[in-house]
């Protein structure tokens, strides 16, 4: 079964990744490829909204002749990450709670 992200979800988990380094667009989806099915099409637009409300910013650097855009998590992204871990952790724990029939974990 594969469950779908939704855009906040999406956000931290871009963000978890941005906070270990910063990244360029194609190793960000390939790095988060490797958990999640992401396309760079996908990937894009949430970078972009990201940038806009703050949470990132972006700078290029030179690779093999051409420029590379980077995203690096601002301190608004990592406010907004640590949100973002506090509802996972509740809603997890009350999904929990659902699937063993009532049961805390």
């Amino acid at each position: 079964m594969v469950f779908q992200l939704n855009a906040p979800l999406l956000d931290g988990c871009v963000l978890a990744v941005l906070e270990q380094s910063d990244a360029y667009g194609y190793s960000l989806t390939q790095r988060l490829k490797q958990e999640v099915d992401i396309s760079e099409s996908t990937l894009y637009p949430v970078l972009r909204r990201l940038q806009r409300d703050g949470c990132l910013t972006v700078y290029d650097q030179q690779f093999q002749g051409r420029n590379r855009r980077y995203y690096a998590i601002t301190p608004s992204g990592r406010a907004l990450l640590a949100e973002c871990r506090q509802d996972w952790a509740d809603y997890t724990r009350r999904v929990a709670k659902i699937l063993s029939g009532g049961d805390e974990q």
